[in-house]
């Protein structure tokens, strides 16, 4: 990644719209997969890890493009145009929900983990308390719906520069 007059590029383009294609393909993703695995625990041992790349992924893509955006807004801005402010203000807010869909998504994992350790420990011997499967039973609850919180907010913002960019474009 360069800078081209202080604007971040790559390959001489603008970093800004290529970098946000990880946060609108990674962040859903997670979402949808955190998801399946809150409904169906047996998948936990064999995707959490894949879960959890993506998730990092995902959620790590967020602050370079805002970083990126924050840099293409400052040379946009003498444009004037609304929509690129109302791009700009929630772009700013998806970061906060992203990290906390992360911590979530560590959780399931790290829940869902011991919860199966109490399962298998139950099914071996005496009665085992059930403190981690309902744990896991509530952070599941949690993650699926801060994975469509998160999932909400990339398509609204998303959705917003998409319309700063287009709007108007191809009308007679």
């Amino acid at each position: 990644m360069a800078l081209a007059d202080g604007l971040a590029t790559i390959f001489g383009l603008p970093a800004h719209p290529l970098l946000v294609h990880a946060v609108v393909v990674l962040l859903p993703l997670s979402a949808v997969a955190a998801a399946a695995l809150a409904v169906v625990p047996r998948w936990r041992q064999r995707y959490a890890w894949p879960l959890l790349g993506t998730t990092l992924l995902g959620v790590g893509s967020v602050l370079p493009a805002q970083q990126a955006g924050e840099r293409l807004h400052e040379r946009m801005a003498a444009l004037g145009n609304p929509l690129i402010e109302r791009h700009a203000e929630l772009g700013n807010d998806l970061l906060p929900f992203a990290l906390g869909f992360g911590v979530l998504v560590v959780a399931l994992v790290v829940a869902g983990r011991l919860a199966d350790r109490e399962r298998t420990a139950a099914a071996d011997g005496p009665a085992v308390p059930r403190t981690w499967r309902r744990i896991s039973v509530v952070v599941a609850v949690l993650v699926i719906a801060a994975g469509a919180a998160v999932t909400v907010q990339t398509v609204r913002i998303g959705h917003s520069g998409s319309s700063a960019v287009w709007d108007g474009v191809g009308q007679s």
